[in-house]
């Protein structure tokens, strides 16, 4: 399947222009048979640096593309922090395009470095686990503190389904769980807009739930002993990455479920031995929420309460010595930009929202029979620390969410 990029682009409903870098992705079987083909066709020619880890590189899965020069990173303790990435700049011998073949860590040593140099990239995926391929944004580590950047989209994304239908089967499902969390992100996206008059593009959430409902039926399949469906989960992926490039950020793709993620990366006190993917952390932050959101609607109307800041004893304690970072962060908490009662005066509204996140039981027995992951347990983090979860992760990121909203509601 090739995905025709520019129907997204130009005006909108929502009253802005859209502009995508991406023009063509193509996930295929065999796809990389014909790699230099779509090269050509967008463009992209030049001296050509071509960036692998050392596991996607000796994978025998993968063809090795024809390359000016190669840089192969060593798998082992890899990821996107800023001075890994530097650090790797510093080998590049003048390149005119970029080429990241592997995973979401390698992506961002790709667009990271082509965006600095100004110059275009290629994403080639080696793996269905994420959905930032098609994304502007980095979500790299800077100090200690995990931060989504603008960033440099590529002008290709080429997926060759052979190689990622031979790929370990839980990172495919990790990939997964990745997508499933947009029942959370478009959630808390329609209640901040509903609250707090929040920019909001109906097409690119149309094209999120577009995402959510193809990753839906193709988790419903595999659930049923069904022949897994790659195309469709791979595009699923695709898609979402796109609301990311089309909005310049991830609100349509990343909601309160995502920062239990970023939490887990960046392990302030008593989260030290949280681990996991990327997409399994997202599996756990999905399923809390899910039961979080329920159990918050089942409750009486709450009462409003006045926004008080956070305050840095709060912060000290529960960041450490990444206190500092998240005192920035919250300088102009978006709680304190809109009236509290709003969200009383439209809970109605808010419950009909959260009634089509599907309750956190069925994602348990839908995780369970695929072989995903969503117990803390299961990421290193003691069940009896999740609602302190939910509150500290909503600190790492000043973006309204139903979690973070819990500060101005009472519901005794």
């Amino acid at each position: 399947m090739i995905m025709d990029c520019s129907k997204y682009t130009g005006p909108c409903v929502c009253g802005r222009d859209h502009e995508l870098v991406t023009k063509k992705v193509v996930v295929e079987y065999g796809a990389m048979d014909n790699f230099d083909r779509y090269m050509a066709d967008v463009g992209l020619t030049g001296k050509r640096a071509v960036i692998y880890d050392s596991n996607t590189y000796n994978n025998p899965w993968i063809k090795h593309i024809k390359a000016d020069q190669e840089i192969v990173l060593d798998a082992e303790g890899l990821h996107s922090e800023k001075g890994m990435i530097e650090d790797m700049m510093k080998k590049l011998d003048s390149p005119e395009v970029i080429v990241a073949v592997g995973s979401g860590t390698i992506m961002d040593f790709g667009r990271y470095p082509a965006y600095k140099l100004g110059i275009p990239f290629a994403a080639v995926p080696t793996l269905s686990s994420a959905d930032g391929y098609t994304a502007n944004i980095c979500s790299i580590i800077i100090d200690g503190q995990k931060k989504s950047i603008p960033m440099l989209a590529p002008t290709l994304v080429v997926t060759d389904l052979d190689v990622i239908a031979n790929a370990p089967m839980f990172l495919t499902v990790s990939g997964v769980t990745d997508i499933l969390a947009k029942y959370i992100s478009i959630a808390d996206w329609k209640i901040a807009r509903l609250v707090s008059g929040e920019y909001y593009c109906p097409m690119v959430a149309d094209l999120a739930q577009q995402a959510l409902e193809t990753m839906r039926r193709a988790a419903d399949g595999l659930a049923a002993g069904e022949k897994p469906d790659f195309e469709a989960m791979t595009m699923a992926q695709m898609m979402s990455g796109l609301t990311m490039q089309l909005l310049n950020h991830s609100r349509a793709a990343s909601g309160a479920e995502h920062l239990m993620a970023h939490l887990v990366e960046m392990k302030p006190p008593r989260f030290e031995g949280a681990h996991g993917m990327h997409g399994q952390c997202v599996g756990v932050g999905t399923y809390l929420c899910a039961k979080e959101y329920h159990r918050i609607a089942s409750l009486p109307t709450p009462k409003a309460k006045p926004f008080q800041p956070l305050t840095r004893a709060w912060v000290d304690e529960k960041f450490g010595p990444l206190a500092d970072g998240i005192m920035k962060e919250n300088e102009n908490d978006v709680l304190g930009t809109f009236d509290p009662q709003n969200i009383v005066d439209h809970w109605a509204e808010v419950k009909d929202i959260i009634a089509a996140i599907p309750p956190a039981e069925e994602l348990a027995a839908l995780y369970d029979k695929i072989g995903a992951i969503y117990k803390p347990e299961d990421i290193g983090i003691d069940p009896a620390l999740a609602d302190d979860m939910l509150s500290v992760s909503a600190a790492i990121r000043n973006r309204l969410t139903l979690i973070r909203m819990r500060r101005v509601l009472d519901f005794d």
